[in-house]
């Protein structure tokens, strides 16, 4: 199987407040991670994470934990948002943390040991409508998002 890296300078992305954002020049493998640390990192029933290639900190800086001895995660400190997965080679970004996160479809799942054991049936569960519910068609039509827009901006928050 071939890994087709994506490349564009405007790959882009940040946390959820704005308080850090990122660039990078390429994008190498996309994974979905199912390891423990990965569920509790990102609050989840696996990490998906991609390799970011020539990434810089265009916007403030993650703060860091060392969540093993040899894995350091980034993550913005203000909002809490997964940002990195440091190993030591080339560092990994959360998909969900770009501003384009459909640019990365995961191909490999890794650490499967640690997989959930419904996390293969969650594609197969009822999607609920919102027109079948007016209170949460209410509720989502009411909610102004304070996350920082998925695109660089000059100053944030405006």
């Amino acid at each position: 199987m071939g890994i087709e890296a994506v490349t564009n300078s405007s790959i882009t992305g940040g946390c959820q407040c704005g308080a850090v954002r990122y660039s990078a020049t390429q994008l190498g493998r996309a994974t979905i991670c199912h390891c423990r640390m990965c569920q509790k990192a990102f609050g989840s029933f696996y990490g998906p994470l991609v390799t970011g290639l020539g990434l810089l900190w265009t916007r403030g800086t993650p703060a860091l934990y060392a969540s093993s001895n040899k894995i350091k995660r980034g993550f913005c400190a203000n909002c809490g948002t997964p940002l990195t997965y440091d190993w030591g080679g080339d560092v990994e970004v959360s998909i969900g943390s770009l501003d384009r996160p459909e640019i990365a479809a995961p191909i490999l799942q890794v650490n499967i040991d640690d997989k959930l054991p419904f996390a293969d049936g969650l594609h197969d569960l009822p999607v609920r409508d919102l027109g079948e519910k007016q209170d949460a068609s209410e509720l989502m039509s009411a909610i102004k998002s304070n996350q920082h827009p998925d695109h660089d901006t000059e100053n944030w928050p405006e």
